[in-house]
């Protein structure tokens, strides 16, 4: 294995261009506008028309890929630039995302060089710029993590900003779940905020905004739509995200099989209804609303934070992912987690390493179930390069997800109420 100083990093600074035209044009006619005709999609506009031939931001919510065919359908005919990270780059290869003038960055990394590149797509080549703040797909079909550097990123450029809200494109393929049910979607387009108000308002003023903008929950739209998904593996992966029982709250003893959902341990059986409901096939449906379940192993997870009781650690498989061209292995290594930080140990690229992020400097994981057959995993990234940690434990990620946004926003609560007694001790 080549040493770590010759390997080759991913290259952010390199300046992107507008999408090329004949490859864009395939990627709308071949791919994403066959693919929204077949799920009769309906993208409704309120309000663009001042908007039109003119570079925005263009924010969006994200559960699948289906959001990028309705990107590239509600900024037609005009040339769109998008955000995305290297393992895209690993899958559909850099020269193809290049030549669609897609730009790379690493997750939950600030990059100054993303930011200048973003602010050049938009100044220099007039392009619109599509990004999307939650970062990862959306674990249960509501908001994800939204980091409030956003609200700074949309003052600095200070040019409209556009919302692309799309609905049942988690219901169709949540990603513990990967097969397409092939389910109606549909999305609105609509500006959120002007240039003005984004030089007038505060990044605390934008960020509210954002929080309202960015709720949504697909399977209450599911229900109140009347959509019905009879696939007959639509409950197969929900243990992966419901890993907790609330009859013996037992931990990582969730199962599912078909379109039921069940404890290993105790027994109990929960039947997915067609509108995405659970009822319970004996006793209490403790939640019938699967967010709801998933809300309530997040407040468990708080609690543990809280009460100093948290605490992780687990045998993994390391790979890295310094460029997008391969990923290198690393042999086993391990992984830890307190209230106070989480930190990678092992062997990379033939040295002893350890890599340890902070509560503060790490708002939120990317996690992959089961990511391309190889396992579950969460990747933790720095600037030149990304740590791809595949788990020993079963059904782990979704808890080390939970846990790592409640430890972190545990901590900026701490940072601010420690500024508040200081400011108020100085007076």
């Amino acid at each position: 294995m080549k040493t770590k100083d010759k390997i080759k990093r991913f290259d952010f600074k390199k300046k992107p261009h507008k999408p090329w035209r004949w490859l864009m044009w395939i990627a709308k006619n071949v791919v994403a506008f066959p693919y929204l005709k077949r799920r009769n999609a309906a993208l409704i506009k309120k309000g663009m028309e001042e908007l039109e031939g003119k570079p925005y931001l263009l924010l969006c919510n994200h559960a699948s890929l289906v959001d990028l065919c309705f990107m590239l359908k509600g900024t037609h005919p005009y040339p769109v630039n998008n955000v995305m990270t290297i393992e895209g780059f690993n899958t559909y290869t850099k020269p193809l995302m290049q030549a669609l003038g897609v730009l790379g960055k690493r997750k939950y990394v600030s990059d100054i060089s993303l930011v200048r590149n973003i602010r050049y797509c938009l100044n220099e080549l007039g392009s619109i710029m599509a990004i999307f703040p939650e970062a990862r797909y959306s674990l249960d079909g509501c908001t994800s993590f939204l980091a409030e550097s956003t609200g700074g990123l949309i003052r600095m450029l200070k040019v409209p900003v556009v919302m692309l809200k799309i609905h049942g494109n988690f219901i169709d393929v949540p990603q513990w779940n990967k097969h397409s049910k092939k389910c109606y979607c549909e999305a609105e387009m609509y500006p959120i905020f002007t240039a003005e108000e984004c030089r007038s308002l505060s990044v605390e003023e934008i960020n509210e905004r954002l929080a309202k903008e960015f709720k949504y929950d697909d399977f209450a739209w599911q229900k109140e739509r009347g959509i019905v998904i009879d696939h007959p593996k639509r409950a197969e992966g929900l243990h992966s995200l419901l890993y907790k029982c609330p009859a013996c709250l037992s931990e990582g003893e969730t199962d599912s099989d078909g379109d039921t959902l069940f404890c290993r341990k105790c027994g109990k059986k929960w039947f997915m209804e067609t509108d995405g409901s659970l009822r319970a096939l004996e006793g209490e449906t403790e939640f019938s609303h699967i967010p709801d379940w998933s809300n309530w192993e997040r407040e468990c997870v708080k609690k543990e934070i809280e009460d100093g009781t948290y605490y992780f650690e687990d045998e993994i498989r390391l790979e890295t992912l310094p460029d997008s061209w391969k990923f290198y292995k690393h042999g086993k290594g391990k992984l830890v987690q307190t209230p106070e930080g989480t930190t990678i140990t092992g062997t990379c690229y033939g040295e002893p390493f350890e890599l340890h992020k902070s509560a503060m400097n790490l708002s939120s994981m990317h996690i992959e179930y089961d990511y391309l057959g190889r396992g579950d995993c969460v990747d933790i990234s720095v600037l030149d390069d990304s740590y791809w940690c595949y788990l020993t434990k079963r059904d782990a990620i979704t808890k080390l997800s939970f846990a790592t946004e409640e430890i972190f926003l545990a901590a900026e609560r701490k940072l601010k109420s420690e500024k508040g007694n200081y400011s108020e001790k100085a007076l």
